[in-house]
């Protein structure tokens, strides 16, 4: 199809390298599409949300629930709009911002992005290297190494097609989202309670909290890299196909994201409040 002007086009390299059946089984061609929301969904999983809701889950117990809820609607419909433009036209979001904006703006939210980026890439590589520390002893240093390592392992795997590298990710996934749920079931919650959290209630000084929460929620890089996830499926050949790619894709992203965000923070907001209060000084995670 003819896109939009600009040169280029978005990961030429495994651009169109899975094929999404035209005809068939539905669930078959669901899971043909399904991939890219799950690559995006380990930005939701990251060390700077978890440090968001632990500090919540200690100092405000269950009344932050609705925070989390409301900000995971936020990443769905902002991760529904990404995959739309990825799918409509071809393009993804920088991109379309290159064709459609002048030079200067251009410019400005390149550097915009890149700071936001390198902000929230900080968090995690530094969570990472000071996880392998409490973990396992293993030195800073050391630990700053091993995250380099995996940084180009995943481009490794990325050479062995997207497939492979969407089937690795999603079982990290799998492993933190089942190590959170059992967690959340040991601590044994008020559920009554907890469903009450989910009334939408401002705490006096969460403030700060509830901005951390929705700042860790809502990242441009995710933005972006699903706009650009979207090329990696063979590209729509009528209009009625891009429908139908966007409907599974849309499915695939609330599913992707539910998981990641109601498996990693709620369990972090409800264990915390249930065992930290309890330890000297643990109101300020």
């Amino acid at each position: 199809m003819s896109g939009p002007p600009g040169e280029g086009l978005s990961m030429s390299e495994v651009r169109g390298s899975v094929q999404v059946p035209r005809y068939g089984n539905l669930f078959r061609r669901i899971f043909a599409v399904s991939g890219p929301a799950y690559l995006v969904a380990v930005g939701y999983m990251d060390p700077g949300n978890w440090a968001t809701d632990l500090q919540g889950g200690a100092q405000f117990g269950y009344t932050l629930l609705s925070v989390i809820m409301i900000s995971n609607l936020m990443a769905i419909l902002l991760q529904h709009l990404s995959i739309k433009l990825g799918i409509a036209t071809g393009r993804d979001l920088a991109q379309a911002c290159r064709d459609h904006y002048s030079r200067p703006t251009v410019w400005f939210l390149w550097i915009m992005c890149e700071i936001a980026i390198a902000a929230c890439d900080l968090a995690e590589v530094l969570g990472t290297i000071i996880g392998l520390n409490l973990l396992f002893g293993l030195p800073l240093l050391w630990g700053a190494l091993v995250t380099l390592f995996d940084t180009f392992l995943l481009l490794a795997i990325q050479r062995l097609g997207m497939r492979k590298m969407e089937a690795f990710i999603l079982s990290l996934i799998t492993v933190i989202a089942g190590g959170f749920i059992i967690n959340l079931f040991l601590a044994k919650p008020d559920w009554g309670m907890a469903i009450t959290g989910l009334q939408p209630t401002i705490p006096h000084g969460s403030l700060y909290i509830i901005l951390g929460i929705i700042g860790a929620t809502v990242m441009p890089h995710a933005i972006y890299l699903h706009s650009g996830l979207t090329q990696n499926r063979m590209p729509a050949a009528s209009l009625a196909d891009r429908r139908a790619v966007l409907r599974f894709s849309n499915i695939e992203v609330v599913v992707a994201l539910g998981v990641a965000q109601e498996s990693v923070p709620l369990p972090s907001v409800v264990r915390t409040w249930l065992t930290l209060p309890a330890v000297p000084g643990s109101v300020s995670v």
